[in-house]
């Protein structure tokens, strides 16, 4: 049964994205990107809010198996131990100085993947200057180029199929991906969205293999089929939301991020963004996987 959102958390982010639910610690940490760039974490049990500020702009994270996280700067990947706070520089950005690294996720297989934004877009509305890497050992593999603004990484399921946003075009790409040797393939257009129902940002995958996009200027979440078909759209009573993630004890919850962005400013629900929100949508996420490297 499906609930509606409700404000879980006044963070006040400038561009809050990266929910990530981790089970080990019953914790959700997220990042707001700039103005400032930040690492957030929020203890279900105590409600406690840890705050740990970057020294640049901060694209994503990942958490590792071992503990601590990987998080994405412009510059680099760097492993961040979240007790000290000390950033150890693990693979630096093979980027031009205008395209920073930008949103990340783990595959099923625990592979970490990275891809960038190209600072020149929007004035320049071809820049696609950027590319989706995939980290082998400390050596950034470059994998999908022609990428101006990484958004809507997530995995199937059985981890045979990567989606990523192809900002340009405002639509969702899918690729065959090879579970052993992490080779991608079949590049094809999975949805598009039309300017009217906002921009493609963040998405996540349920248990049933269904992908849920946030539509940001569009006050919405859009749930796909694994064949693109338009499943729901529920709608939020914030206009910016950027990332939605599965979690709490039984991943039932959807914890949503939002962005205070100038993206449609007379839209209803303007005034609400820059919060973290939580729902039930009645169907359960699945748990995301450690950086495994």
């Amino acid at each position: 049964m499906e609930t509606s959102a409700q404000r879980l958390i006044d963070a006040d982010n400038h561009l809050g994205e990266t929910p990530l639910w981790v089970r080990a610690e019953q914790a959700l940490y997220w990042i707001n990107c700039e103005k400032p760039a930040q690492v957030h974490r929020w203890h279900a049990d105590s409600g406690r809010h840890d705050i740990w500020p970057m020294p640049r702009r901060i694209g994503g994270l990942a958490h590792k198996a071992e503990g601590g996280l990987l998080v994405v700067l412009a510059d680099g990947i760097y492993d961040f131990d979240t007790g000290s706070g000390n950033l150890t520089l693990r693979a630096a950005s093979p980027l031009p100085d205008h395209v920073a690294l930008h949103e990340c996720a783990c595959d099923r297989q625990g592979r970490f993947w990275v891809g960038s934004f190209d600072h020149h877009y929007p004035a320049d509305r071809q820049a696609c200057d950027g590319f989706l890497f995939r980290l082998d050992g400390d050596v950034l593999v470059p994998v999908v180029k022609d990428i101006t603004i990484a958004n809507g990484l997530a995995f199937s399921p059985d981890g045979t199929t990567l989606y990523c946003v192809n900002t340009r075009a405002n639509s969702v790409e899918a690729f065959d991906l090879e579970p052993v040797s992490g080779d991608v393939s079949n590049r094809r257009t999975f949805l598009t969205l039309a300017r009217e129902d906002g921009f493609c940002d963040g998405a996540t995958v349920d248990a049933q293999g269904f992908y849920w996009m946030a539509a940001v200027g569009g006050s919405c979440l859009r749930r796909y089929a694994p064949d693109g078909r338009l499943d729901r759209i529920v709608s939020l009573p914030f206009s910016n939301p950027t990332k939605p993630a599965f979690g709490g004890a039984d991943l039932a919850t959807l914890f949503i991020t939002s962005t205070r962005m100038a993206i449609y400013p007379q839209a209803a629900g303007y005034a609400e963004n820059g919060a973290i929100f939580a729902m039930s949508v009645g169907v359960n996420g699945l748990p995301e996987c450690d950086f495994a490297g």
